[in-house]
């Protein structure tokens, strides 16, 4: 499968559970964007190693992902769905730019520092390599467009910076990748902790909504999200971050300017915004839910997809290490 369009790749891992920070942040985005690009959406499974997985649920949490990428509305016959480790290319690709990255690089990744504090009993080479096997995950597809968070914009500058190191060493091979960041909508906060990202792999749930949580579940945490001791509903994300993080998701999941928002909710209290927030959300979840437990179920569909995946992006990713492998002076295997 390969277009004359631009490509467009992004992917998730697959840890804890898909949550609305991941679809108003990323996933919503993709949707909108792929019918103007050559979509290639993976579920990086080999980033979740750098943390303790059990193996059972690490495999059915990769077939739920795929399922909930096409529940949100990734058409699979227009777009690649893949996942990353039925790809051998991308840990290929991650060892030759690891020869080019640099340890000062890697040391001022914000994320490996993030996550070194939180996982102090596991501080892998994986987590400190984790932005090279990104940037592979990137330059291996020839990637022009790269939908990340604010939290990730690092480490594609690091995939540009492995880009342009390589072309300017051996000539021009790589696309460098532009990033594609929404304006608003791109972080979503916690609900309990609004200075915090909310994280699907967050220990509490209280402190994000799940894309398949029922709708009673979507009440509760919503009606529990911290807000302030104050009584206007102003936008002040500086000041009042609980209540602005509640102002920015009715916005993107009603599709509305965050000042409609605040008008809408004018003389009213947060009760009322809490309460008709809950069921925008259960609206907006509603179809997702029921087409993922329909497509989740039919493990014959899923499987072809993820089979027609990896042969095309195979055959991609061959021609991109074919010819980093030539230029960087290896010995081509004899067929």
């Amino acid at each position: 499968m390969t277009t004359n369009k631009p490509v467009l790749l992004s992917g998730i891992q697959p840890s804890g559970q898909l949550c609305l920070g991941n679809y108003i942040g990323a996933i919503k985005n993709w949707v909108g964007l792929q019918n103007d690009y050559d979509g290639i959406f993976l579920v990086v499974d080999l980033h979740a190693l750098t943390v303790k997985q059990k193996p059972s649920e690490l495999r059915n949490r990769c077939l739920s992902f795929l399922a909930q990428y096409i529940a949100c509305g990734i058409d699979p016959g227009s777009n690649l769905l893949v996942i990353q480790s039925h790809v051998h290319q991308h840990t290929e690709l991650a060892w030759v730019l690891s020869t080019l990255a640099y340890m000062g690089e890697l040391n001022r990744m914000t994320q490996f520092k993030d996550k070194s504090t939180k996982h102090q009993e596991n501080i892998n080479a994986g987590l400190f390599t984790y932005p090279v096997l990104m940037a592979a995950d990137i330059l291996l597809y020839q990637a022009d467009l790269v939908p990340v968070g604010a939290d990730q914009k690092q480490h594609l500058e690091l995939a540009r910076d492995l880009a342009q190191r390589f072309n300017q060493r051996y000539s021009d091979t790589f696309v460098v990748p532009e990033p594609f960041i929404p304006k608003q909508g791109a972080r979503i906060m916690s609900l309990q902790s609004p200075e915090s990202k909310m994280s699907k792999s967050d220990t509490n749930e209280n402190n994000f909504i799940a894309l398949l949580d029922p709708p009673d579940t979507i009440r509760k945490k919503i009606k529990r999200a911290v807000t302030d001791s104050f009584t206007d509903i102003q936008y002040d994300e500086e000041n009042r971050p609980g209540l602005a993080n509640l102002l920015v998701m009715y916005a993107e999941v009603a599709g509305m300017e965050i000042k409609q928002v605040v008008q809408q909710f004018e003389n009213k209290c947060y009760e009322v915004l809490k309460s008709e927030l809950a069921e925008v959300i259960i609206e907006l979840l509603k179809p997702v839910q029921s087409e993922y437990h329909r497509v989740i179920q039919d493990k014959k569909y899923l499987s072809d997809i993820l089979s027609n995946g990896a042969e095309n992006a195979s055959y991609r990713a061959r021609k991109t290490i074919s010819k980093v492998y030539r230029k960087i002076g290896l010995v081509p295997r004899v067929q």
